[in-house]
């Protein structure tokens, strides 16, 4: 796995982690609405930046990211933040008029806790022509990596970077190179063609209630993937690929500090693993242990090789 070069492509975001001091929290002179007092603020990449996170935590050669960032203080905040976690910002592009995806955590600092709603920031509209003919370009420019990991999770209705000709495009790749593509999305999972799919237990019952199939083997038959992962979090994980259907049971984390970016690590690990010639058997063992040493770090965690190494320890005890 220390020799892959990976590109996550989709939907990068900037975590801004705004801890907030309650007693603060005065009332606004002008409106008498009481201010959130945000008294420091830590910043994360998000979403695909979280797959790009945990890649760089298990040792990938060089992990890039490709998506769409707006030219704003949130765009400016992601890039350093990708920056200092040595993760390569070369194919992401600035977009005037584009808002920079962000959530905005505010968190109790009484507490330790986020117990406000989020603020997001994201666009309402369509990506415009130019900017999705400029992500086919860069794909087209990415044939080197060895691993695409695809990150969909804009889930508004039409969606984030990835759209119907970005599809086609990765669907194009997964065929004509010797790239390993894989798909994480969490409302569209159905449209993509020809790469690796995962999906949890909950968007693939919905994946099927959007395109018909029958069963899960149909939902994959129909996209031409060499292999759908269904986690279905400490439960075990569902394989559905040429051999049919496979179980693999998993340990159950019965006090999970944080399951934010779960997924994500699941993701990493399995795709790294299978991308370095595992089976999909051992890709989901590991996207499994990475995921459950995630989860017990506060935020978007990853995973370091030692702590994969005790994890293992302890469940062979």
């Amino acid at each position: 796995m220390t020799s892959l070069r990976v590109l996550v492509a989709g939907d990068i975001c900037l975590d801004r982690w705004c801890h907030y001091n309650p007693p603060l929290s005065i009332p606004s002179r002008e409106t008498g609405i009481p201010r959130i007092a945000v008294t420091s603020t830590e910043n994360t990449p998000g979403a695909a930046g979280t797959v790009a996170m945990n890649l760089r935590g298990l040792g990938a050669k060089e992990v890039a990211v490709l998506g769409a960032i707006g030219d704003d203080g949130h765009g400016y905040e992601l890039r350093q933040a990708l920056s200092e976690r040595g993760i390569a910002a070369d194919f992401l592009v600035t977009e005037p008029g584009f808002a920079t995806f962000t959530y905005t955590k505010l968190l109790n600092t009484n507490l330790g806790a986020e117990d406000l709603p989020r603020v997001d920031f994201i666009n309402a509209t369509a990506i415009p022509a130019r900017l999705e003919e400029q992500i086919c370009s860069m794909l087209d420019a990415a044939r080197d990596f060895d691993l695409i990991c695809v990150s969909d999770q804009a889930e508004t209705d039409q969606g984030g970077v990835i759209t119907a000709r970005v599809r086609q495009r990765l669907a194009e790749l997964a065929t004509q190179s010797n790239q390993l593509v894989w798909v994480d999305s969490r409302r569209r999972i159905e449209q993509f063609e020809r790469a690796v799919l995962k999906v949890n237990h909950d968007e693939a019952v919905e994946a099927r209630g959007r395109s018909g199939a029958a069963s899960l083997q149909e939902l994959r038959d129909r996209a031409n993937a060499p292999a759908l992962f269904v986690t279905h979090s400490g439960n075990g994980i569902q394989i559905i690929n040429d051999d049919g259907e496979t179980w693999i049971m998993t340990r159950k984390i019965l006090d999970p500090v944080d399951v934010c970016g779960a997924g994500d690590s699941f993701t990493a690990g399995a795709a790294c693993a299978l991308a370095a010639g595992a089976t999909v058997e051992a890709a989901a063992r590991l996207g499994h242990m990475v995921a459950s040493v995630t989860i017990m770090k506060k935020g978007t965690g990853f995973a370091l090789p030692a702590e994969l190494l005790e994890a293992e320890r302890q469940l062979n005890q």
